[in-house]
């Protein structure tokens, strides 16, 4: 398999299934920052442009979309998502709910309080009111339960500590959410996790 990727919450996620799951992978270096992702080859891989994607040639298969990819190497392995029907859903709802709610709305925080060139205050105080739902919501999630889907670490907890991992590089804030900042220890201490966030370079800030 070969994975194109550059430093991202959404290449983490990758990265970090790949080596959770010791698979063998070619690791290819997308440089956004030179523009690497609009060209030609690329593109053909993914037409909108983005990372990571995976393409795995003995099965003629090439993914975009990190939430894709994350299923598609559970579905592979049979590891990283429960196999009970129930745990199993679980998994795939909070992944789902890290696809279309926490990973854009962290991605627009960013944007706006980072690097968008003119600062306004509406759209930084409503991705901020919205961050902070986001970590109510995951730290409501752990009351009870270590992980995520459960009992089991999976690719929702993975998915998750993308973004949160980059949220504390660049100071956002989450330790007011205790259970939430313990699951985050507990993900970060892995030693898949911490080679997985050093590929292909590690995130230190904007």
């Amino acid at each position: 398999m070969v994975l194109y990727t550059d430093s991202s919450p959404n290449g983490f996620k990758a990265t970090i299934a790949l080596e959770e799951l010791a698979l063998p992978y070619e690791l290819r270096h997308v440089r956004v920052e030179h523009g690497e992702n609009r060209t030609a080859d690329f593109l053909a891989l993914n037409p909108h442009g983005r990372i990571p994607v995976l393409v795995d040639t003995p099965a003629g298969i090439t993914l975009f979309e990190s939430a894709a990819i994350l299923l598609y190497l559970a579905e592979k392995t049979g590891r990283l998502l429960p196999r009970d029907p129930a745990g199993r859903w679980e998994a795939i709802k909070w992944l789902m709910f890290h696809a279309s709610s926490a990973g854009p709305i962290l991605g627009q925080r960013v944007h706006f309080e980072m690097f968008a060139q003119d600062r306004h205050a509406p759209a930084i105080d409503r991705y901020r009111r919205l961050s902070a739902e986001i970590f109510a919501t995951l730290d409501g999630r752990l009351s009870d339960r270590e992980w995520l889907a459960g009992q089991e670490y999976s690719i929702a907890d993975i998915a998750h500590f993308g973004w949160l991992h980059i949220a504390r590089v660049i100071d956002f804030d989450f330790s007011g959410y205790p259970r939430l900042d313990a699951w985050f220890r507990r993900v970060a201490a892995r030693p898949a996790v911490q080679r997985g966030i050093a590929l292909p370079a590690p995130a230190t800030g904007p």
